[in-house]
């Protein structure tokens, strides 16, 4: 999102992530921008009994754990890395002199948070209204919208478990609901992967 000669001209550092770290947890400060250079990142909730509930996952070029920033609110989840990750990491203060020396920059991350909130209210009326096959159609539809490529077939790179958490429907559901989706020819599955 924001190109590496202008993050790097800001005072960023370059941090590494082994998979299964967290990079920071909920209540915590929100201190810097983070953006992601490779690997991904899965913004979570975990109850008392460690069952995490997936908020959100960032891949390669985006960013995540923003809106704290602006509001100078606590981190409402928690970034966890779900392979080794590096990624560029960005000192509040020098975050906003950025925003206000490149509004071109400022416009682009406007678009990109008001995107996550379309997401999220796309999310709360599936879980609240539909059941668990339109759930999973209406959001491997969003994400070969948001990252795929036209007249391809649309790899949906997220495990069933990551699926149950993002939509709040039981593994056992998503599993049976995928083999009753490619039964009607809604998606394909190939090698344990799903396509659309």
């Amino acid at each position: 999102m924001i190109p590496p000669e202008i993050i790097e001209s800001y005072r960023s550092s370059i941090k590494q992530i082994p998979a299964n770290t967290f990079l920071f947890h909920e209540g915590e400060p929100a201190n810097f921008y983070y953006q992601i250079i490779s690997g991904r990142i899965k913004m979570v909730n975990v109850n008392d009994d460690g069952k995490e509930f997936v908020q959100g996952i960032a891949e390669q070029g985006q960013s995540f754990g923003e809106p704290p920033i602006f509001h100078e609110a606590p981190y409402p989840a928690s970034a966890k890395a779900l392979e080794d990750t590096r990624l560029y990491k960005l000192q509040k203060e020098h975050f906003f002199q950025l925003l206000k020396n490149h509004p071109d920059l400022h416009l682009k991350l406007t678009a990109v948070l008001t995107k996550r909130l379309m997401y999220k209210a796309m999310i709360l009326k599936e879980i609240s209204n539909h059941d668990a096959e339109h759930r999973l159609l209406t959001f491997i539809d969003y994400l070969r919208a948001e990252f795929g490529k036209v007249d391809e077939p649309f790899e949906v790179s997220l495990t069933r478990q990551q699926l149950s958490t993002l939509l709040g429907i039981r593994v056992e559901t998503v599993i049976r609901t995928i083999k009753q989706l490619e039964e009607k020819g809604s998606v394909k599955i190939v090698g344990r992967k799903v396509f659309r």
